[in-house]
């Protein structure tokens, strides 16, 4: 079997010969007529669930998380940080203890997972910044705790988002930065003084940036503001049309850059399922037919039900930056964000896709994961 197309970053010609489903080589040829651009599989930090598989229920089966990753190959995320949520300490242990046997079970799910987010417990209490997170399980954050949690996870929690404004965080997050671990800001309803000393203590990422918020704010100065406007700090940004209006990405992007921008999902069990009411986080939840997820009887949001080359897609068509761009927010930001060289071998891992510009659209036709066609749209 062979492809042929062109590298979206250096729009170089290149044919891509494999057999037995694994690329044998990838060389340059002088020119083709393929309308195929070939890119760097997608990378995605933040993914609760897809497909109907749910990371944060009670009991997590470890065949449910490879179906999960295999399922996000098919719409090109080749990468992605597993999402464990809030939630009890017994529940968060057996999601970190199902990722792991996860990986033990399948090798090429493991090279697939970056390491885990842990996404609370130690976020804001407040109605809005606590958004879909059960109050019940939201705490102050504990050292010894987490270090349990991360000896479960054999040590691959790379991600943390917490609320700098919680009793103990300013310390707890030197340890984590100490540790080499990423820390994130998210779902809080911080001062600028807790955030200055987040920052100051090593915080590098403002998770899903404009949401885990109150749907009213003071103009300014609120938590917002001051994310946006520190420097230190990059964002990751939920591109669906719901979580930021098309003029909020727009204007994010240019403030933050897009050398501090990251796209992710923040997607839950019902990407890809059908409109309904489902249990999300021990909340019931709204699909809408227009792909919104809205606990049930307010505004406030759940999560998204898109896949990350959405994200991509909706990035060129709000704020007017090329393909090119996009998938870069996509690809190799996050790796620079966690430091991830392995994913970069554009020998072993890629999508390979056609790009509609009148309609913005990637259509996927390959996934290469660790040198194995892992997806192909003919054969589905």
């Amino acid at each position: 079997m062979k492809f042929s197309g062109h590298t979206l970053f250096n729009n170089t010609a290149v044919e891509i010969v494999l057999a037995d489903a694994r690329v044998q080589e990838i060389r340059e040829i002088p020119s083709t007529d393929s309308t195929t651009w070939i890119a760097p599989a997608l990378i995605d930090i933040q993914v609760n669930g897809f497909a109907g598989y749910d990371l944060n229920v009670a009991t997590v089966p470890s065949e449910d998380v490879c179906a999960m990753v295999r399922a996000l190959w098919s719409v090109g995320t080749g990468f992605l940080c597993p999402t464990v949520v809030t939630g009890s300490f017994d529940r968060i242990r057996n999601s970190l203890h199902t990722i792991v046997e996860a990986s033990k079970a399948d090798t090429l799910v493991a090279h697939s997972m970056l390491g885990i987010h842990l996404e609370g417990p130690y976020i804001s209490a407040e109605d809005g910044p606590r958004g879909a997170h059960p109050l019940e399980h939201v705490r102050d954050p504990d050292w010894d705790e987490f270090q349990r949690w991360q000896d479960i996870a054999d040590g691959t929690i790379s991600i943390v988002t917490l609320a700098p404004e919680k009793k103990g965080a300013i310390p707890f997050i030197e340890k984590l930065v100490a540790d080499g671990i990423v820390v994130a800001l998210g779902h809080t309803d911080a001062s600028a003084g807790d955030i200055r000393a987040a920052i100051d203590a090593g915080a590098r990422l403002s998770t899903h940036l404009g949401n885990g918020a109150h749907a009213l704010i003071r103009r300014h100065p609120n938590y917002i503001w001051e994310q946006l406007g520190a420097d230190e700090l990059w964002a990751s940004l939920i591109v669906d049309g719901h979580h930021l209006p098309p003029s909020v990405a727009k204007s994010m992007m240019r403030a933050k850059t897009l050398d501090r921008c990251v796209l992710v999902s923040d997607a839950v069990a019902l990407a890809g399922m059908q409109p309904g009411i489902y249990e999300f986080a021990e909340k019931s939840v709204e699909l809408t037919a227009d792909r919104c997820v809205r606990l049930v009887g307010t505004e406030y949001l759940a999560g998204s039900a898109i896949e990350l080359a959405r994200g991509i897609e909706n990035s060129v068509r709000f704020a007017g930056i090329s393909l090119e761009e996009a998938v870069s927010l996509a690809t190799l930001q996050p790796m620079h964000l966690l430091n991830a060289k392995a994913p970069v071998d554009t020998q072993k891992n890629l999508i390979l896709f056609e790009w509609d510009a009148s309609r913005y659209e990637m259509n996927l036709i390959a996934t290469i994961v660790g040198g194995e066609l892992v997806y192909h749209a003919e054969t589905e």
